[in-house]
């Protein structure tokens, strides 16, 4: 007998042991999706409704509109949820999941162009989305007038992946710092092509993860904003940020623009690569445009910096010696300093 119908006989007797014992391959698994609607037209007018219908490797689409109190824990694994057309604005109004967020997060979930609005929790730290386990995906979405837009738990197999996004509009009620973007202790964070702006008190973006991509965004708090970093690294870690516009505004309540190390701790290292930066400081000529805390990293803090522009009057705090060149330094009305 050939070795191609032993092959065959074999995956028909495990596929007639699994019928007589019951097992079903998950749908993500058969390579077959469902698709669960939400809104006008749809077989739910709940999102929560919909996540509870769903199975691993199905998809939850949201019909364009506003919904209002559509909050909801996410524990489907490999479950997408995406708003079509125009988008699925969600609003809080006063209520949501767990005491944490408007959407809870556990397991592999891929979110798309949902628009997240007026997170507010007892604990002053509401989330737009509050991640807790696995890896999540976003793509065009949008955070505006949240405690916190996404708040991560801190597990080191953690992944966040994000595109296209756009954080704004920070709440301004006493309280927790309220981060636009606050991811913690994971082990990896990506983002690209996102924009940042209207903050108070709190960062635009803070990250503890150990890796961390940042390309192509505009992290802008200028004219208006009240943020206080416009980019933190607080833990120290492995730091690439390729390509981003970072801008702070004359009322900014930190003076540093991108902050790494300050609350390194145990051990914890850290590297940074800046190339093709475009940093903007509206702020005093006391400011720090890039602050790498080397004193309170373990080992040796490798610096790379090159082809970055530094517009306003700044300072650059580097543990010596930094590898780069090409670096330039502006004023704020575009005249020419000599390069770093």
């Amino acid at each position: 007998m050939s070795s191609a119908l032993l092959h065959f006989g074999e995956r028909r007797r495990q596929w007639l042991l699994g019928l007589a014992l019951g097992h079903v391959l998950p749908s993500w698994a058969r390579g077959e999706t469902r698709i669960h609607r939400v809104g006008p037209g749809g077989r739910f007018c709940c999102l929560q409704e919909a996540i509870r219908a769903a199975s691993s490797g199905d998809t939850v689409e949201i019909h364009p509109g506003e919904y209002r109190g559509q909050v909801a824990v996410v524990d489907v694994p490999h479950l997408t949820i995406r708003g079509l057309g125009s988008g699925a604005v969600l609003h809080a109004d006063g209520r949501h999941a767990e005491g944490k967020a408007m959407l809870v997060v556990r397991g592999d979930v891929v979110l798309e162009n949902l628009e997240f609005r007026g997170a507010r929790v007892p604990a002053g730290n509401g989330a737009g989305i509050r991640f807790e386990r696995g890896r999540l995906v976003v793509r065009r979405c949008r955070f505006f007038d949240n405690e916190m837009g996404i708040l991560t738990a801190n597990e080191a197999d953690m992944m966040l992946d994000m595109v296209d996004c756009e954080f704004g509009a920070a709440p301004r009620h006493e309280g927790l710092l309220h981060h636009l973007l606050y991811v913690g202790a994971i082990g990896a964070f990506s983002i690209q092509g996102s924009r940042f702006s209207g903050g108070w008190r709190g960062h635009l973006l803070k990250s503890r993860a150990l890796h961390n991509r940042v390309l192509n965004n505009r992290l802008d708090d200028s004219p208006s904003g009240e943020a206080s970093y416009e980019l933190e690294f607080p833990n120290g870690g492995h730091n690439i940020a390729v390509g981003n516009v970072i801008a702070q505004s004359a009322r900014t309540q930190n003076p540093d623009l991108l902050s790494m190390g300050a609350e390194a701790r145990n051990g914890m290292t850290g590297s940074l690569v800046l190339e093709n930066n475009t940093f903007i400081n509206a702020a005093g000529p006391n400011s720090r445009f890039v602050q790498v805390w080397a004193e309170r990293l373990a080992g040796e803090v490798p610096v790379r910096m090159v082809n970055n522009r530094f517009v306003g009057p700044g300072q650059l705090h580097l543990p010596t010696p930094w590898d780069g060149g090409g670096n330039r330094r502006l004023a704020l009305d575009g005249s020419h300093s000599p390069p770093d």
